[in-house]
């Protein structure tokens, strides 16, 4: 059976990858305890006890903002632990599939990144998780690196929570309006891993490797994306103290962060679409989906 290791199994893409990927063989599901990604040299070792035929490693240091003060260690976690990874990969013909973020891009105009785009990182957590990429491809060709961008699900910590939350004890919201990309959901991430890696499983080497963009269908703003999420919150029957006519639009300037955020995130995602025949839906769709699950999990409590 296809044994197959999911690092940062506590994370959102990390519980996601567990239900996805179940039906795929024998998983191994590490945390942070199981495999420190700052101990990069403590990896080989732990690869070499478990013996997966694929890794999958959602794991990652994410705290944009911290990351500015901690530049050696989101280096340790994002760039130098999935070098180790690739290596071991390599030398043992297992498969590595590995998530970026639209962060490796510098952020402007309006055209959506195509894979093949200059990478041009403009924060310390961006540059790290390029030099990550960089160390995968560099250590091995059966390697899928997929970008994603402004990921949200029912599990872990995220702006949907946080604006649901905020709309239950503020009477308004002011979000970020400039900033534009396509919130996708964990649950889709997971999903269209299982399915690429389905095609892995059926083709081996003929099987596409290389790196994809990987984002739902659309774009709004962050100010659209808390606008919609609160609207469909409030058609459910979350106790909101504010409407949507409440939330307002405000410039990336009025709310100054230590790491630069880019001000386009649009992911071009044709060659995912091409090479493995998956449609992605728009964003709305894991939008809605989150809340509703979000909602049974209250009614369930309160019941």
């Amino acid at each position: 059976m296809t044994r197959i290791l999911i690092t940062g199994k506590n994370g959102q893409v990390g519980h996601e990858l567990q239900r996805a990927l179940a039906p795929l063989g024998e998983l191994v599901a590490l945390d942070r305890e199981g495999m420190d990604l700052a101990k990069g040299d403590a990896i080989p070792a732990l690869l070499d006890a478990l013996r997966p035929d694929i890794i999958v490693n959602p794991a990652a240091y994410t705290a944009v903002d911290k990351a500015e003060s901690e530049p050696e260690l989101a280096h340790a976690i994002n760039a130098v632990a999935p070098g180790m990874m690739a290596q071991w990969a390599e030398a043992n013909d297992a498969l590595l599939v590995h998530y970026s973020t639209d962060y490796v891009f510098k952020g402007s105009g309006t055209a959506p990144w195509s894979e093949d785009d200059a990478a041009d990182p403009q924060s310390v957590y961006g540059l790290s998780k390029w030099q990550g990429e960089q160390a995968v491809r560099e250590a091995t060709e059966r390697h899928l690196i997929l970008r994603t961008s402004w990921v949200f699900g029912a599990h872990g910590a995220n702006f949907l929570k946080t604006m649901l939350r905020l709309a239950g004890e503020r009477t308004e919201l002011k979000v970020v309006a400039d900033q534009i990309g396509a919130p996708t959901s964990a649950a889709l991430i997971a999903g269209t891993t299982a399915q690429m890696i389905q095609r892995y499983l059926a083709d081996g080497e003929r099987s596409p490797f290389g790196t994809y963009h990987l984002a739902a269908a659309g774009e709004t703003s962050w100010h659209g994306y808390a606008q919609y999420l609160i609207g469909q919150a409030g058609k459910l029957g979350f106790p909101l103290t504010l409407t949507t006519d409440a939330v307002y639009g405000i410039p990336t300037e009025a709310y100054p962060l230590p790491a630069k955020r880019p001000a386009n995130s649009r992911l071009n995602c044709n060659k995912l679409q091409r090479d493995f025949g998956i449609t992605l839906p728009a964003w709305q769709h894991g939008v809605d989906t989150v809340l509703a699950s979000l909602w049974q999990q209250q009614q369930t409590q309160q019941n």
